[in-house]
């Protein structure tokens, strides 16, 4: 006879999570590390509960903004190569739609989240509830649907029982790294507090292994063929290799092929900045080096990546005539974009397949190749320089040299987070990358707010590194609160928040495109009724410090270099705040190296967007589909 045990479904869920494992090369990680919580009506007497019941097995995290709290746990994921995460449990009603951003962020950018909100009485003893959405066509629908597009998995679990195959379920998405991403289990409020008997065997540890599938043989020879036909052929590492933990299986390819590598916003840091094959980001926020051997490219590898509009600058950038696509990739459906070649594997096991036949047949591209591309990533280094360079250390900084004094300080243990803003596009073309995992941009989903929550996550999964949120004004602005969760917890992040006065980014953008930075300067209104009076009184380092954080504000180079240093070594939470000039335009790096597209007006009046639509129009004109 099957032993039981009596517990209410929230109490099981909890004890089930704790019992979860995953392993991957011969190591064990347990799956959910944590679970962080905004606790009310929905789930303060269910999940909250049995956090309190069984809190020896489950270590919880307070939040103060429930997509914040899934940021952390994106950040923990990602940061732990997705073979740990964390739960996040919420309320019915705003709590749970607030999660809706950080699911949709954590799905775009394969990183695994159990997601665990509440939902209104699946008995319905009431209705409505408090906070219930009335659906008059259907009276299985809550606010918790909003969360079923955004999530790799979804289930509400409307019977105790029904909990068993849906919690398996869970864990088979979590790991899995094809379908990885936000997987969401809504709990009725009244289902989480009801008894029933659980079989013992739910609560036994399991281990989920994350697979390393290798490539079909067929495939593999066809992409060595292509290959070793390839004049010009060009690598674009993605998200994928830092997923697979691919990073030295792409260094040694790399090596024995002499082939250039480029990589995406996710990929960068795939290889170092210093090795001899790297040439920097690629796509519109890319190198002038990597831009130009994309154009001129026979052979394109994409290893672990979506291809996205930036890295292909919206089909203009892959421009050799007769172009082709080897697409190593552990997911079919990106193996098979612009018509490539699908090597369907993982990509660590991929790479060391593919680097063993190549070598076997003596590949190598040619010297003259290895020169150019050699001379070209000189030359933009020499750019860099430029750019970082501060010939006078007693004025304000510009973006780019406060990169630089950052660039100049930190070592392998540091890590960069950033998501949105101005600060991607230069970290991308300029920063040098020193580890696999020092670059922590999420372009995926380029969400405002992440960098703050997110570093906390970071640095839970991490807590022997120097862990830096790097913020803009605007991004600060759209959620400071978790500065709270650091300083109750002791989480010690170091915000470096960059102070531009307004959407820097955006506001270029809105230059070139004809908008003429409309609604994107944070200064007061002026007599003609647009924003473009003085900069608004707002003190963000007032507002850092009121939360908790310790502030240290610096007003030139020489400040600048003296607070990052300073905050590095701290062990509480400090931020540094910075005021950069040119607050009325774009950072200054280099300009965009390939084009982005971002409709114009078609029609228009004011000169600006005429000109505009011209530009365009001429872009559009080279944008090709890869269809063979």
């Amino acid at each position: 006879m099957t032993s039981t045990t009596r517990l209410t479904v929230a109490q099981a869920l909890v004890r089930f999570l704790s019992a979860q494992y995953t392993e991957r090369d011969g190591t064990r990680h347990r799956l959910i590390g944590a679970t962080w919580g905004i606790f009310g009506h929905g789930n303060v007497a269910g999940i909250g509960q049995a956090l309190v019941e069984y809190g020896d097995v489950m270590p919880y995290h307070q939040g103060r903004n429930e997509q914040a709290m899934v940021h952390a746990a994106v950040g923990y994921a990602r940061q732990s190569g997705r073979l740990s995460t964390h739960a996040v449990t919420t309320s019915i009603g705003p709590g749970a739609t607030n999660l809706v951003t950080g699911a949709a962020l954590a799905t775009i950018n394969h990183l695994p989240v159990l997601l665990l909100p509440g939902d209104v009485f699946a008995a319905r003893p009431a209705d409505p509830v408090l906070q219930q959405l009335e659906v008059p066509y259907a009276g299985d629908v809550s606010v918790n649907d909003c969360l079923r597009p955004v999530s790799r998995y979804f289930d509400r679990i409307t019977r105790p029982e029904a909990l068993i195959p849906s919690a398996l379920q869970a864990m088979r998405v979590l790991t899995d790294p094809v379908e990885s991403g936000a997987v969401t289990l809504a709990l009725p409020q009244d289902v989480q507090a009801e008894a029933y008997d659980w079989p013992e065997e739910f609560f036994a540890e399991r281990t989920w292994v994350v697979r390393r599938p290798g490539a079909d043989p067929t495939e593999l020879a066809e992409a060595v063929r292509a290959i070793r036909g390839a004049r010009r052929p060009l690598l674009v590492a993605g998200g994928g290799v830092h997923h697979s933990r691919a990073e030295a299986a792409l260094a040694e390819f790399a090596a024995v092929t002499r082939i250039p590598v480029a990589s995406t916003q996710a990929g960068k840091g795939s290889l170092r900045f210093d090795h001899p094959q790297d040439v920097g980001g690629v796509g519109h926020t890319g190198t002038a080096t990597a831009d130009e051997l994309a154009r001129t490219a026979d052979l394109v590898i994409g290893v672990g990546t979506r291809y996205t509009d930036f890295t292909t600058a919206s089909g203009t950038l892959f421009a050799h005539p007769d172009v082709r696509f080897l697409n190593l990739n552990i997911a079919p459906y990106d193996g098979h974009k612009l018509a490539g070649m699908p090597l369907i594997a993982d990509a660590r096991s991929g790479l060391m397949e593919l680097t063993a036949a190549l070598d076997m047949h003596a590949y190598r591209v040619g010297a003259s190749y290895v020169a150019e591309y050699t001379e070209d990533k000189e030359r933009w280094e020499q750019r860099v320089d430029a750019c970082y360079e501060a010939d006078e250390p007693d004025v304000r900084p510009t973006q780019p040299q406060v990169l630089g004094v950052l660039d100049a300080l930190v070592d392998e243990s540091d890590v960069i987070v950033n998501a949105a803003g101005s600060l991607p596009g230069d970290l991308h073309k300029l920063w040098r990358a020193r580890s696999r995992d020092q670059y922590h941009v999420e372009y995926g989903y380029s969400c405002m707010g992440y960098e703050i929550p997110a570093a906390i996550g970071v640095k839970l999964a991490a807590p022997e590194r120097h862990v830096w949120a790097l913020v803009g004004d605007g991004t600060y602005l759209m959620m400071p609160t978790e500065i709270v969760t650091a300083v109750q917890e002791g989480v010690a992040i170091k915000v470096l928040l960059v102070q531009n006065h307004g959407y820097a980014s955006i506001g270029g953008l809105s230059e070139e495109t004809g908008a003429e930075r409309f609604g994107t300067a944070y200064r007061h209104r002026a007599a003609d009724g647009t924003f473009t009076g003085a900069p608004l009184p707002v003190d963000l380092a007032a507002n850092a410090a009121s939360l908790g954080m310790r502030v240290l504000r610096a007003k030139t180079v020489s400040d600048l270099r003296a607070a990052l240093a300073e905050a590095r070594d701290a062990d509480t939470p400090t931020c540094v705040y910075v005021e950069t000039q040119t607050a009325d335009t774009v950072s200054g790096p280099p300009p965009a190296q390939a084009w982005w597209d971002v409709p114009v007006a078609e029609t228009a009046t004011r000169p600006s967007a005429v000109k505009a639509r011209e530009l365009y129009e001429r872009h559009v004109s080279t944008r090709r589909r890869h269809l063979c």
